[in-house]
């Protein structure tokens, strides 16, 4: 490195040894060059940093990963779904919308606690299918469905009429409405932790709990939604309109 000296250089290297000038000017733009290079490649890094901090992330202590952060491998698509309206890489897996249906897990789920974060954008509409089988509409006789949808732009009636409180974020779709609106704004995260027990389903938005049903209690509705009555199947995320995006995918058997 060296050091100035009345704007003069003492510069090593190489065994020579000498004194170099440079002016106040030309001594300034060096310094801003070099700091804009350093700038550069700080951002580049930081860029690189929330996908990989995302992949790397260790499931809390009794978990497993659902996602390992970088492909589908464990997930299959339900019957009727395309498996090319789905991506993964840098610690997200996502659907770009369209209707391409639901992306499962190979795995079957009887009593769990699932944990996991979700973005929908503006307009976006999504879900968690529980129990499901591969063949059929989760959110009806498949299984059941835990709704992702960005609920003020559905709830403006210029561009929704007639939306249902069973049909909001963290609702049991068509069956159990959520008691509280904890969902955070389109394009920002969101976690869901939910809990199926037997009969007894529990789902938390972002820490606040809007759902605490004994399925039994709604079997009223088990005649449209005949997929409350399954006891085990597949965890699914449905591609429906827009890109959403998901992280941190972690289950627990109870």
């Amino acid at each position: 490195m060296p050091f100035a000296i009345e704007n003069r250089f003492l510069w090593q290297g190489g065994g020579l040894c000498g004194l170099i000038t440079m002016s106040p000017r030309l001594l300034a733009e060096d310094l801003l060059m070099r700091r804009a290079v350093l700038l550069f490649s700080l951002s580049g890094l930081l860029c690189c940093l929330p996908g990989l901090w995302a992949a790397d992330k260790e499931p809390p202590e009794g978990f497993e990963k659902l996602f390992n952060g970088k492909d589908l491998s464990g997930w299959k698509v339900n019957e009727g779904g395309k498996i090319d309206k789905w991506g993964a890489g840098d610690g997200l897996l996502f659907t770009k919308g369209g209707g391409g249906g639901w992306l499962m897990t190979e795995k079957e789920y009887g009593d769990f606690e699932l944990r996991l974060e979700f973005k929908v954008l503006r307009a976006g509409n999504s879900g968690v299918a529980l129990r499901s089988a591969l063949k059929g509409a989760p959110h009806l006789d498949a299984g059941m469905e835990i709704q992702i949808l960005d609920d003020p732009w559905y709830l403006d009636e210029k561009n929704f009429k007639g939306l249902k409180q069973t049909q909001r974020t963290g609702s049991i779709y068509g069956v159990v409405p959520p008691s509280k609106n904890a969902l955070k704004p389109a394009g920002e995260w969101n976690s869901f932790r939910i809990v199926a027990r037997g009969r007894h389903l529990t789902i938390e938005l972002n820490g606040t709990r809007v759902v605490d049903a004994n399925l039994d209690d709604y079997k009223d509705r088990a005649k449209e939604h005949r997929g409350i009555l399954r006891e085990k199947g597949h965890i699914g995320l449905q591609s429906h309109d827009g890109r959403v995006e998901f992280r941190n995918l972690y289950v627990k058997r109870l």
